[in-house]
């Protein structure tokens, strides 16, 4: 979860010294352990550490091999004997003797990488299996060479102002550039007012930083910038064992590696709820580490409601923990109101959030953060194990499959298939939170014109894939568009300004490919396959719990108390004008319905952060 900048001149100007080490003490609260900098002619890299890894013990960045090929990065690589072993396959380098394989098997990841790219050039990212984002200058070649993970959980940013390509995983710090402005980019704005997060992978808030999209390289070279994609999520040939127990071990395996690749920390949380997915993260990186002959130092964390609404996870989490025997804390979020805090320095984000309860993440992670660096989550499982119409799963079936498959659904769940999840779902299903989208009436009309917000509006209730998964089309769909980046992207450093790296064992290559590859009956309805490898090893209880989202809303409990009906009497920042109508927002005190709630909420959400972004006053109720 290092920060990491770089600075270009094209024209060969030297880059200031002192300003990278601005822009990389900008990035102290996400590197807490090291800061450094490197600067020759017209580069300057710069890096704030923070150790996550076992290997990362005596690492030091801006890291070069030979002085000549520099590289800084943010990464944790996974698989990592088997990239050695193709490494050392390779003719054009030295091939290692045994002392250098032991050592690099101890090797720091950013030295895998630099070593990768030595192998293969501007294809080792096909070789690179992990949650990454690096900058190579590579001198010889006069290229500079940037990448980021297949999925995006590294954030990767960049803007280009003249001669001066600056890049960087950290908003703040490429904005603390002299040459970049604070421009709103009117697209994402209007995104964020119509869905809560902005469609465009390529783009952030600001006109002149762009974002690099999830499996994405950056070259210049020659005086030109090019981006490219390396992967996309695949569609392949659906898999046909003959025995259903083979389906069920090669996942329990396939998660092993996933949780062990992501086990390499000395101080591990776990956020467990009383569900599934987090529940089965949990089960099996314990069992790993007991295997692995250590008692696991590993701490669970829960968010619960004890008064403001029916809540039971507190119940469903304590028989997940007691039965793993692991400690577990659990956060009560009863007495945070509506947008709380959110004048505290701690809870500024670099571009708009749309989360009224930004306190309660942000709290019960900087608790964790006191006595643990990684967390595991167990998003976005929802998104992977999410079936479309039954249509759609037995389309692309041999009729003799869809029989069997319908069978062992029937025997093993006692139901027949869902006959319908309808697309409107999909984002509902994303953490049981996101929801239904309501075009507002309260949108600039001038802005709403120029930026075609109705067609935008169509275009997010109606995306248009660019493959049509032939069985899992609402997973697959979910998977590449931006609300899950989005949602990973929040969790990040820098930008929750909290020293506590996520990972996702559900985002792991290996496993998502063999998810998409199942037959989604009976696998992937109501999670059957996970449920199946669940048995013996979490409560009964818990295992067959079924998926429920809350029971109510925690917006709609709170706008019913008056304390929160300030929220109808706000008075925007001038900022704010030329996008939102404030007198046509409808009061939403006593409103019940989650939807619209949520949709009116967002007017005061982009106003939040305009006063803290845009140095703007700092009155709020009229």
């Amino acid at each position: 979860m290092s920060g990491i900048v770089a600075i270009l001149h094209a024209d060969g100007a030297p880059v200031d010294r002192q300003l990278v080490d601005r822009m990389t003490a900008a990035m102290t609260f996400r590197g807490p352990d090291a800061q450094d900098v490197w600067v020759e002619g017209a580069v300057g890299l710069g890096h704030a550490l923070f150790r996550t890894t076992r290997e990362s013990t005596d690492e030091r960045q801006p890291f070069s091999l030979d002085g000549r090929v520099w590289i800084v990065a943010d990464a944790r690589v996974d698989d990592r004997e088997a990239l050695i072993d193709r490494i050392d396959r390779i003719d054009r380098i030295e091939v290692l003797d045994a002392s250098d394989r032991a050592r690099l098997i101890r090797a720091p990841d950013v030295e895998l990488i630099l070593r990768a790219y030595a192998a293969w050039g501007e294809r080792c990212v096909e070789h690179l299996l992990g949650d990454f984002a690096f900058v190579v200058w590579d001198a010889p070649r006069r290229r500079l060479f940037a990448a980021r993970d297949h999925f995006g959980v590294k954030p990767l940013f960049y803007a280009r102002r003249g001669d001066c390509l600056l890049l960087g995983n950290t908003l703040d710090s490429l904005r603390c550039h002299p040459l970049v402005g604070d421009t709103l980019n009117e697209q994402a704005i209007g995104d964020f007012l119509l869905f809560g997060y902005n469609l465009d992978l390529a783009t952030t808030v600001f006109q002149e930083i762009q974002r690099l999209p999830p499996a994405h390289t950056l070259t210049w070279s020659d005086r030109s910038l090019r981006t490219s994609r390396y992967w996309r999520l695949p569609v392949e040939e659906p898999l046909r064992y003959a025995r259903p127990d083979d389906y069920v071990e090669q996942f329990g395996e396939l998660l092993r590696v996933s949780i062990r690749d992501r086990l390499r920390t000395d101080s591990l949380a776990v956020s467990m709820s009383g569900g599934l997915d987090s529940t089965a993260i949990a089960a099996t990186a314990v069992h790993q580490l007991r295997n692995g002959g250590s008692e696991p130092s590993v701490r669970a964390q829960c968010v619960v409601y004890d008064r403001l609404i029916p809540d039971d996870e507190r119940h469903y989490a304590r028989l997940a923990a007691e039965a793993l025997g692991v400690p577990l804390e659990y956060f009560v979020a009863d007495e945070y109101r509506l947008f709380e805090g959110w004048d505290r320095p701690g809870l500024k984000r670099p571009e708009p959030v749309n989360d009224p309860f930004l306190a309660v993440s942000a709290d019960r992670f900087a608790r964790l953060s006191a006595s643990s660096r990684v967390m595991l989550y167990g998003e976005p499982a929802d998104n992977l194990f999410w079936p479309a119409t039954a249509a759609d799963m037995l389309s692309g079936m041999p009729p003799g499959d869809v029989i069997r498959a319908v069978w062992r659904c029937w025997r093993t769940q006692k139901r027949r298939p869902p006959l319908g999840l309808g697309i409107q779902r999909r984002l509902k299903a994303w953490l049981g939170r996101m929801p239904a989208m309501v075009y507002p009436p309260w949108l600039n009309p001038e802005f709403e014109a120029r930026a075609a917000l109705r067609d935008r509006f169509e275009l997010g209730v109606r995306p248009r894939p660019e493959v049509a998964h032939p069985m899992h089309p609402i997973a697959h769909r979910s998977l590449t568009e931006s609300a899950v980046s989005t949602f990973i992207e929040g969790l990040d450093p820098g930008f929750t300004q909290i020293p506590l790296e996520f990972r996702y064992p559900f985002l792991d290559v290996r496993l998502v490919r063999f998810v998409l590859a199942l037959p989604p009956i009976p696998w992937c309805v109501d999670k059957h396959l996970m449920r199946t490898l669940m048995v013996g090893v979490l409560p009964e209880e818990v295992r067959r719990r079924p998926k429920t989202p809350l029971s109510a809303s925690p917006y709609c409990a709170l706008l019913r108390d008056p304390r929160e009906h300030w929220v109808d009497r706000f008075r925007p920042v001038p900022e704010l004008t030329p996008f939102v109508e404030r007198r046509a927002i409808p009061k939403v005190a006593h409103e019940v319905n989650v939807d619209v709630a949520w949709s009116n909420l967002l007017p005061l959400t982009l106003d939040h952060w305009m006063r803290t972004n845009l140095q703007t006053g700092n009155a709020h109720e009229g």
